[in-house]
C-alpha cells in the first residue's frame, strides 16, 4: 500500500469509476451522478472531485497492484476556500445537473446530521477494479490501514448504502449505528473506535 500523490488523479478515478459504473441500483453514487447517456463521463468529474477533496483535506491509499484504492477525508481539516468552490460549481455542473443539487444537498445534510461533533476520519469511498472484485485486493488495503490507524485515537465514521458492504465493515472492526431511510434508499451509518 501507497500513498497516492497528485499524479495517481487518473490512476484513482479510473479504479473507483470501473468499481462503481456497474452498479445500477440506488445508491449515493447514482443519485450524485446524473443518469444520461454521459454517465461514465460525468463518473469521472465525481471521482476527480473526490480525489481533490481528498488531497485538500486527507489521504488517499492505493493497494500494491494499484487495483484497489481509499480515499479518506479529516472533516476538522476542512474548510471553505476558492478552490473548493470551484471544485464544487463543476461538480453541480458537470456531474450532478442543476435540477438535482437539491437531492444531493438533502443527503448531505442527513450525512451532516449523523456525524459526530467530535474529530474523527471519514473514508469517502473505497473501490477496486472490476477485475479485482472479489480478490482481497481490497480486504488487504483495509487491513493495512487499520494496521497503519491502529493507535489513532480518532473514531472511524463510514456509511455505506448496500447490506453487503455492511457485512464487509462489520468483519473488520466497525459497528452499525444508525439506519436513514429518507433518500429512497437506505444509508447505514458505521463507527469503529
Amino acid at each position: 500500500m501507497r500513498k497516492a500523490t497528485l499524479k495517481d488523479k487518473q490512476l484513482v478515478s479510473e479504479i473507483l469509476v470501473s468499481a462503481f459504473s456497474p452498479l445500477e441500483e440506488s445508491s449515493a453514487i447514482n443519485l450524485v451522478v446524473k443518469q444520461d447517456k454521459k454517465r461514465i463521463k460525468r463518473m469521472y468529474v465525481l471521482m476527480d472531485y473526490l480525489f481533490e477533496m481528498a488531497m485538500l483535506f486527507g489521504d488517499i491509499y492505493i493497494s500494491d497492484n494499484e487495483k484497489a484504492c481509499l480515499l479518506l477525508k479529516y472533516p476538522h481539516r476542512e474548510k471553505v476556500t476558492l478552490k473548493t468552490i470551484v471544485l464544487d460549481i463543476k461538480l453541480s455542473f458537470k456531474c450532478i445537473g442543476i435540477e438535482r443539487v437539491f437531492s444531493v444537498l438533502k443527503r448531505q445534510h442527513i450525512t451532516n446530521k449523523n456525524a459526530p461533533k467530535e474529530n474523527y476520519i471519514k473514508p469517502m469511498i473505497m473501490g477496486a477494479k472490476n477485475e479485482a472484485i472479489g480478490k482481497g485486493t481490497a480486504a488487504r488495503l483495509i487491513i493495512e490501514l487499520k494496521q497503519d490507524f491502529k493507535n489513532t485515537k480518532l473514531p472511524i465514521i463510514i456509511n455505506a448504502a448496500s447490506i453487503k458492504n455492511v457485512q464487509l465493515y462489520k468483519k473488520f472492526g466497525f459497528k452499525l449505528t444508525k439506519t436513514e431511510n429518507n433518500l429512497g434508499f437506505p444509508v447505514y451509518y458505521l463507527r469503529m473506535n
